[in-house]
């Protein structure tokens, strides 16, 4: 872009610069043949409502008219070249410009665009979609950690329960086995009495 303005800037500069130059020459040269044709005119004669006029001044100032022509057209054959040159210059610039257009487009397009699995999608679209996952995997996380409390305490109340129920059967057990040894005992002593009668 930056070298676009500079090529644009020395185009117009030269352009200016040369117009300028050459109509100086110009207005100088039609000045220059204004006089003479002034000067020619208050030498001439008069001869009743006629100007009679020298024939070598004529000569002279019909030689300075045609060189004055023959520059004016070189000048005018010059700037044609110029001109065309210029606009050769500027359709190159405009095609250089449209292509760098181009080029811009396709690096705006492709900046904005993110290819994900393979689909093009948009910079926003993209977003939304990756910050949808997100969400969804949030609040998956938060219910399983919620299930996971939830069944954690459940299973620390069976636990304690079971604990308490084992404790409860070892004291049974403990109480059955020592009602046990008692009735045995008692067993045995009535064995024994009846034996020892």
């Amino acid at each position: 872009m930056k070298l676009l303005k500079v090529l644009s800037f020395i185009f117009i500069t030269t352009t200016t610069s040369l117009s300028v130059a050459q109509d100086k020459g110009n207005n100088s040269e039609s000045k220059l043949i204004q006089n003479q044709f002034e000067e020619l005119y208050k030498k001439s004669s008069s001869y009743q409502k006629y100007k009679v006029i020298d024939k070598k001044a004529y000569s002279a100032l019909k030689g300075n008219v045609v060189n004055s022509v023959k520059g004016l057209e070189d000048t005018i054959k010059l700037k044609q070249t110029s001109i065309t040159t210029l606009e050769a210059t500027s359709k190159s610039l405009e095609n250089k410009i449209a292509e760098l257009n181009q080029k811009l487009e396709v690096s705006l397009t492709q900046e904005n665009e993110i290819s994900f699995l393979g689909i093009n999608l948009t910079k926003t679209s993209y977003n939304l979609f990756v910050w949808s996952i997100i969400s969804v995997l949030i609040v998956s996380l938060l219910f399983f950690i919620y299930r996971f409390k939830n069944s954690n305490s459940i299973t620390k109340k069976t636990q304690l329960a079971y604990n308490e129920i084992e404790e409860e059967f070892e004291l049974h057990k403990k109480k059955s086995l020592e009602k046990e040894q008692q009735l045995r005992r008692k067993l045995q002593d009535e064995i024994n009495k009846q034996r020892g009668v």
